[in-house]
């Protein structure tokens, strides 16, 4: 079980990982070695996730997630394949977690008189500058 929050665990079974050809630095190796790691996690039918949950966390993943809500994450920043996996189930959990923080709901408010009255006043003295580069001075 991976620790995501107090409350979330994810089942190990749950994640998929398949190990791909990277590219980038790693001289011959990278020819040789599959040390990318291309994880998908199907966090629409994921069992561990709570219904809000999900929905918060299909419109995080973006791009990342499938017509089917199967989320992909290609790790392929470090030259060993261990350090990708780490990589790759730490930006899933992150993910998680943000789409687990409940959004803060705004409050309507109104700008205060003396606020408005500032705004009124820049404009003024910024049309009064602008008013001045138009006039050419006469000489008479």
């Amino acid at each position: 079980m991976i620790r995501v929050t107090d409350r979330i665990w994810l089942n190990e079974s749950e994640i998929e990982e398949s190990f791909i050809r990277a590219s980038g630095p790693g001289g011959q190796n990278v020819n040789k070695v599959s040390s990318a790691v291309q994880l998908r996690f199907d966090a629409r039918h994921s069992p561990s996730l709570p219904h809000d949950v999900r929905a918060r966390l299909e419109r995080i993943a973006g791009r990342r997630l499938t017509r089917e809500g199967v989320i992909v994450i290609a790790a392929l920043r470090h030259r060993s394949q261990d350090q990708n996996r780490k990589d790759a189930r730490a930006r899933l959990i992150e993910m998680i977690r943000a789409a687990a923080k409940p959004p803060v709901l705004r409050r309507a408010t109104r700008p205060t008189k003396a606020s408005r009255q500032r705004r009124l006043d820049r404009k003024a003295r910024r049309s009064r500058i602008k008013r001045l580069r138009g006039e050419k001075p006469a000489f008479d």
